[in-house]
């Protein structure tokens, strides 16, 4: 994985205010901690810190006050509506260092024809070396039967990699597509079990008010005669 550069300053104003001032002139609020030293907090240029963690556990480069450290994005606190960055939690890496990671899953291709694609798992924590953690696992499922299960030992790791969780543990599973027939039965099932009426389809006849063994039609006409 290439390192993204970043030059960062060193903050010395803390609280609301502050996050508030550094967010308005288009940077972003930081802390750099990690292998026992004391958290640094700082302030990253806002819009090349957006594109650089727009990759999973992009490593990177900051350099403040001349002197470069790499890190890796700990968390990330972005604004649910505008989806800026608020804050990044940064820890210091070292070259050679092994670190566990959450790696995102991409699923490729079509199983076969009427099937069911469960993903149990969009990530899996892996261990590699800090400079060469891998951006995505690619999982091919092209024409895998009903049936087929992928675990988490079957998922070819980049080289120097290792798994970081159960191997036996389920990430992929194929199944049967339901009918349509057993999904209108589910369906009647859980409409049921909420108390809901089943919806009257269009052609289906409709009992007309009165209609039954209490007479109340004929009753009604009665009363019209009178």
């Amino acid at each position: 994985m290439p390192e993204v550069k970043l030059t960062a300053e060193v903050r010395t104003e803390f609280g609301k205010g502050a996050a508030r001032r550094i967010r308005r002139a288009d940077k972003v609020p930081a802390v750099l901690y990690g292998h026992g030293t004391d958290p640094i907090h700082i302030t990253l240029p806002g819009h090349e810190t957006l594109l650089a963690l727009r990759t999973n556990n992009a490593l990177l480069s900051i350099d403040v006050d001349g002197t470069s450290q790499l890190a890796l994005p700990k968390q990330v606190q972005r604004d649910p509506i505008k989806h800026t960055i608020e804050h990044v939690d940064l820890v210091l890496v070292r070259r050679g260092e092994l670190v566990t990671v959450d790696v995102a899953i991409l699923v490729e291709g079509e199983a076969a024809p009427d099937t069911l694609v469960v993903v149990d798992h969009n990530s899996i924590p892996v261990e590699a070396d800090a400079t060469a953690i891998p951006t995505q696992i690619v999982i091919s499922i092209e024409g895998l039967a009903p049936g087929t299960q992928i675990l988490a030992k079957d998922i070819q790791l980049p080289e120097g990699a290792t798994l970081g969780m159960d191997p036996e543990a389920l990430v992929i599973n194929i199944t049967g597509a339901p009918t349509a027939a057993e999904v209108e039965a589910e369906l009647a099932e859980a409409e049921a079990e909420a108390g809901i009426e089943p919806t009257i389809a269009e052609g289906d006849e409709v009992p007309e008010e009165g209609d039954g063994e209490t007479g109340t039609g004929e009753a009604a006409d009665a009363a019209e005669q009178s």
